[in-house]
């Protein structure tokens, strides 16, 4: 899958076994059309196809909006299994450090914006979300120098949260269901809120202690 001789492999001249994570040497080999990158572009690619979707037939075609749905599934799907993939044989490349995160606010982000401009979500909702965002991806930058932030239980939660919500409100729901979605959303902001802030707590934290370092270090 990555193109290393099987002489790599420990020198051995033996292949490594099926589904053993693949050596150190293997990751700066990793083809760019390699699995986990496939499935990152997919998920680009379906980013046009499920706004067309979803706006399709004025937004209100439970039919189109099923298909949005299904499009929006497919791209959560492939979220989970290129990121799994990447780490577990080592298929991690430059391209999929930039286009991964980019997919998924791609994706993320054109479901609320549609969202709101249909008038099924609050503008607001799609602000919060949106910024907290884009601003811990600035923090993120903001710290790098100090070290990396690593994702937290917490963040998973609010991804899982705010896909699953978002999902409801892709789908044509009335009655019961659709009181369901508000309070997963609901869910969702203050998932999205509480992470946030501790990110920011962390960032500061790591600012603060590279700072120290650097100061002993001089």
């Amino acid at each position: 899958m990555t193109g290393v001789p099987a002489s790599a492999a420990g020198g051995t001249g033996r292949r490594p076994a099926p589904g053993a994570k693949l050596g150190a040497a293997a990751v700066n080999q990793a083809s760019l059309w390699n699995i986990a990158n496939i499935l990152t572009m997919i998920r680009l690619v379906l980013v046009p196809g499920f706004v067309f979707l979803l706006l399709a037939e004025g937004g209100y075609d439970p039919a189109w909006r099923a298909w949005a749905w299904a499009a929006f599934a497919v791209a959560m799907i492939t979220d989970i299994f290129d990121g799994h993939l990447a780490r577990t044989y080592n298929l991690v490349t430059d391209f999929g450090k930039i286009a991964d995160p980019i997919a998924d606010k791609a994706i993320m982000g054109s479901a609320l914006i549609c969202l709101s401009w249909l008038g099924d979500l609050p503008w607001w909702v799609t602000g919060v979300i949106l910024g907290r965002e884009l601003g811990i991806t600035l923090l993120r930058f903001w710290v790098i120098r100090y070290g990396v932030i690593p994702a937290s239980r917490g963040g998973k939660m609010k991804t899982l949260a705010q896909g699953t919500a978002v999902g409801m409100y892709v789908l044509a729901l009335t009655g019961p269901l659709a009181t369901l979605r508000f309070w997963v959303m609901a869910l969702a902001v203050v998932l999205t809120v509480l992470t946030g802030l501790d990110y920011i707590r962390q960032a500061v934290v790591l600012r603060r202690k590279g700072l120290a370092a650097e100061r002993a270090s001089t």
